[in-house]
């Protein structure tokens, strides 16, 4: 296994952790220097905050632990395509790499409807790595929407 498919498979753990809290499976974690700095899964409904998504959940608390607002040189994991909210977030931390696994093909702000994370059109561009562990991270999904149909 290597080191990108552990970390996902953290972010996977905590997209399950959300899912029985009863939020949107989403799960993500803020790799720095080979650790995992800052952890997250969708919160939303419990937290009535609609900025509470897994990447600014898992942001937030690496920025904390590290003690700076910009995350030079760390890699966000996470099981779904950030919004554009949430690309524009990796942006603004300076976050060197992305990988995601399922695309969200109604709002996803990297690939399937904007490029936020690497435009051309704003300072700083994140390295993608799209579809890591994507067959788990769409069957969890998959799974929770059936589930509630």
């Amino acid at each position: 296994m290597t080191a990108d498919e552990e970390f996902m498979r953290e972010a996977l753990r905590l997209a399950r952790a959300g899912a029985a809290a009863g939020e949107v499976p989403v799960g993500a974690v803020v790799v720095v220097d080979g650790e995992i700095a800052g952890r997250g899964w969708n919160s939303p409904i419990a937290t009535r905050d609609p900025t509470a998504h897994a990447e600014i959940l898992a942001i937030r608390q690496a920025a904390a632990r590290i003690g700076n607002y910009r995350l030079p040189g760390a890699t966000l994991y996470c099981t779904l395509e950030p919004c554009v909210m949430c690309a524009g977030a990796l942006v603004a931390a300076r976050i060197a790499r992305l990988a995601f696994g399922a695309r969200d093909l109604r709002f996803g702000g990297v690939r399937s409807k904007f490029q936020v994370a690497d435009s051309d059109l704003l300072n700083h561009r994140v390295e993608v790595l799209e579809g890591l562990l994507a067959v788990e991270c769409v069957g969890l999904l998959k799974e929770f929407f059936d589930e509630r149909r």
